[in-house]
């Protein structure tokens, strides 16, 4: 059973950056395609990004293309946000979600994955 583990959530002034960071245990973390999505109180999981298992394929939700970057390390099971240039509007609990897939695939939508993180909340103040 993988275990997935958030953290580095926070609290941020606009403009700003934080770092999360999800790390898994129980299973071959390079055999995982990895997501991050976030959810606000009331409403549905939103995606946010993705990586391949290889960390050759990534994609992103469009409000955050350009200022999120999602990468892995795979040595070290973990998979990271860095998120910059950070909104109120960014404010939510963020998690981190698990899928054991072929090597180069994205997934983009949250009910296929298998495996999540606690969530960490992410608070960002205008």
């Amino acid at each position: 059973q993988v275990q997935l583990v958030e953290s580095g959530g926070g609290l941020v002034q606009a403009g700003g950056s934080l770092s999360l960071s999800c790390t898994a245990s129980g299973g071959t973390f390079s055999n995982y395609t990895m997501g991050w999505f976030r959810q606000a109180p009331g409403k549905e999981r939103e995606f946010v990004a993705s990586i391949s298992a290889n960390g050759g394929a990534r994609y992103y939700e469009d409000s955050v293309k350009g200022r999120f970057t999602i990468s892995r390390d795979n040595a070290k099971n973990t998979v990271y946000l860095l998120m910059n240039s950070l909104k109120p509007e960014d404010t939510v609990v963020y998690y981190c979600a698990g899928r054991r897939t072929s090597l180069n695939t994205v997934l983009l939508t949250a009910g296929v994955y298998n495996y999540w993180g606690q969530g960490t909340q992410v608070t960002v103040s205008s």
